[in-house]
C-alpha cells in the first residue's frame, strides 16, 4: 500500500530536478500527478519518464492564465486535489549595487506571485485534510553574498505557511515549507562553474551536494499522512549547511 494511494497531486515545475523526482515518487506511492513546465519538449520527456498516472500541462507558474488552464485541466480530469507541491521557482545571483529590475521581476514574479496564486487558484479543488507544500530555499536562512533577491523571494513562504494554516484550519488543510540547500540539478550545472560548485559543496558538512531524490522523500513526508501532525513548519533539508 502506497502512502498516497488514491490521492491527486499537483507538482508545479515538475519537469526537472526535485519536482520531477517528487512527481515520480508520488506516482510510485499511489498518486495521480499533474505536472507543469514551461517547455513542451521537457514536459513530454518528464511525462514519458514518469510513465503512468500523470498528466503534463504546459505553462508558466507565474502566468495567471496558465494557472487557470492547469486547474481547469485538473478539474476536468479528476475534479479534486489532495496534495499541492508549489515547486516552480528560479534564482540567479545579483550583488547589491548591480541588481537589475529584470532580475527582481523574474524572481518575485515566479517565486512570490506565482506561488501565491498557485495556492489560491488550487483551493476551490482542494479536499479537506489535504496538504500544501511550498519550496523555499536555505538562501533565506543564510547570508550568502549575491543572493539577496532570491533569498527575499523565498523568505515570504514561511510567513505564508503560518498565516494560511490559520485561515485553512477549519478545512484541516496543512501548509508547510520544504527548504532545500544545494542540490545537484541540471539548472545548477547551467548556473555555476566547477569552482563555484566546489565552493558550495564545501559549505555542506558531508561535502557532497544533495540529490533530487533526497528532497523528493522529504516532500513525500510532508505530502502524506506521515506528517499529519506537522503544520506551519519549515523542513530544512540542506545537509546541515545553515545549522553550523
Amino acid at each position: 500500500m502506497g502512502k498516497l494511494d488514491g490521492k491527486v497531486a499537483v507538482v508545479t515545475g515538475g519537469t526537472t530536478g526535485m519536482g520531477l523526482a517528487g512527481a515520480k515518487l508520488f506516482v510510485e506511492e499511489g498518486a495521480y500527478v499533474f505536472i507543469t513546465g514551461r517547455r513542451q519538449d521537457a514536459l513530454d520527456q518528464a511525462v514519458n519518464e514518469i510513465g503512468r498516472n500523470v498528466t503534463g500541462v504546459r505553462g508558466d507558474a507565474g502566468d495567471l492564465d496558465d494557472l487557470d488552464r492547469l486547474f481547469d485541466t485538473v478539474k476536468r480530469e479528476k475534479g479534486r486535489i489532495d496534495v499541492l507541491w508549489a515547486s516552480a521557482g528560479m534564482g540567479e545571483p545579483g550583488v547589491l549595487g548591480e541588481i537589475t529590475e529584470a532580475q527582481y521581476d523574474a524572481a518575485f514574479g515566479l517565486n512570490v506571485r506565482g506561488t501565491l496564486f498557485t495556492v489560491q487558484k488550487a483551493l476551490p479543488l482542494f479536499n479537506d485534510g489535504g496538504s500544501i507544500v511550498m519550496t523555499g530555499s536555505n538562501a533565506s536562512l543564510g547570508a550568502f553574498p549575491g543572493w539577496s533577491v532570491y533569498a527575499g523571494s523565498k523568505a515570504v513562504q514561511q510567513a505564508w505557511a503560518r498565516v494560511w494554516l490559520n485561515e485553512l484550519k477549519d478545512r484541516r488543510i496543512r501548509v508547510n515549507v520544504l527548504t532545500p540547500g544545494q542540490v545537484a540539478t541540471a539548472k545548477q550545472e547551467e548556473l555555476f562553474d566547477e569552482e563555484t560548485m566546489r565552493q558550495f559543496e564545501a559549505l555542506i558538512p558531508r561535502g557532497q551536494m544533495g540529490r533530487p531524490n533526497e528532497l523528493a522523500t522529504a516532500a513525500l513526508f510532508l505530502a502524506s499522512d506521515d506528517s499529519s501532525y506537522v503544520n506551519g513548519t519549515e523542513l530544512v533539508a540542506d545537509g546541515g549547511t545553515t545549522a553550523i
